[in-house]
This record gives structure tokens, sequence and C-alpha cells, in this order.
């Protein structure tokens, strides 16, 4: 694991001595950061679907209960 490890920091040194390289290293570092904050945004989506479908449900039933039968009324024919 050691040797692994030590291989990967050798890489990343270098990546960072090549033209460019810091530029591309500061890039990755960017777009971890940003995967993470998404990542942590679309747990989040998650529970507010529950929400959703749960407050979906509680309206569909007050709906039922409030909604009145209707009557059926007959008209009487003017005269």
């Amino acid at each position: 694991m050691t040797r692994l490890a030590d291989a990967g920091e050798e890489a990343l040194q270098r990546i960072a001595e090549l033209p460019g390289g810091q530029r591309a290293l500061t890039a990755v570092n960017d777009l971890r950061t940003r995967v993470d904050d998404l990542t942590t945004k679309v747990r989040g989506i998650d529970a507010l679907e529950a929400r959703v479908a749960k407050l979906e449900k509680e309206l569909a039933a007050l709906k039922k209960a409030t909604t009145p039968a209707r009557r059926t009324t007959t008209r009487k024919p003017s005269a």
C-alpha cells in the first residue's frame, strides 16, 4: 500500500512539473469539490421527493373528504 501511495505522489509531482500541469491539478481539485457539492445536493432531493409524495397523498385525502356529493335535481318546466 505504501508503494502505491508513493507512486501516486510521484506521478502528481511529475504532472505538476509539466507545463500547465499545476493548472491541470488545480482544475481536477476544483472538479472534485464541485462533484462533492453536487452529491450533497442530490442526496437532499430524495428527501424532498418523499415529502412531496406524502403531501400529495394528504392533499388527495383532503379533496376526497371535502368534495360534496352531487345532487341530481329535476327542473320544473316553466309554464
